[in-house]
């Protein structure tokens, strides 16, 4: 089983890639840096959210593993 520590920094690490790419996603398309910022830290906070909760749940699944 996967520790909650591994589990979260996987996130962390995730979000961090996932917070970069929409920045420059979000400054690309609307041309503000203000808004395209804005976007990205709200898009990574529900990200990670919901990432750390769907690694949790797959850690208590035994399903496809082997001993």
């Amino acid at each position: 089983m996967e520790t909650t520590k591994r589990s979260v920094l996987k996130a962390v690490l995730w979000n961090t890639l996932g917070l970069v790419s929409m920045t420059l996603t979000g400054v690309l398309l609307t041309g503000s840096a203000t808004v395209g910022g804005a976007l990205a830290v709200l898009n990574t906070a529900i990200g990670f959210v919901v990432y750390l909760i769907y690694e949790r749940v797959w850690a208590r699944i035994a399903w496809g593993r082997h001993a």
